[in-house]
């Protein structure tokens, strides 16, 4: 079950313009600016402009032009800030509390610039 969504959350907040953002692009749909306490040299974050809460809220609730709409967007930045090389990127979308997802709005974090690491450590 998906948590309520709260439009009070800084995501919510920042496509209101209520906080300013690094914006990296901005479409129809979709907007990407530079996380505040990057973790990697590159360090974007992708949000539908929709009040969807997670990935499955989005994937299941979002309308075809928004899904479009945001995955498109990701290949552009992914491509804008050179990342479609041989050395990548990571994607990474967090949900809930073992997803350790820190903001009630989905985002998908494109990572990049430098060797990540495992995302994982094993048991």
């Amino acid at each position: 079950m998906t948590k309520a969504y709260d439009p009070n959350n800084i995501f919510a907040r920042i496509l209101r313009g209520e906080i300013p953002n690094k914006t990296v692009l901005e479409t129809a749909h979709s907007l990407a600016f530079h996380d505040i306490t990057p973790q990697a040299p590159v360090h974007v974050l992708v949000i539908p402009k929709g009040a969807y809460v997670d990935f499955a809220e989005f994937a299941a609730k979002a309308t075809a032009e928004e899904l479009v709409d945001f995955h498109r967007a990701c290949a552009k930045v992914c491509e804008s800030l050179g990342l479609t090389g041989p050395e990548g990127y990571r994607a990474i979308t967090n949900a809930g509390t073992h997803g350790m997802q820190e903001v009630p709005h989905y985002h998908l974090h494109i990572l990049g610039g430098r060797v990540l690491g495992r995302l994982v450590a094993p048991d």
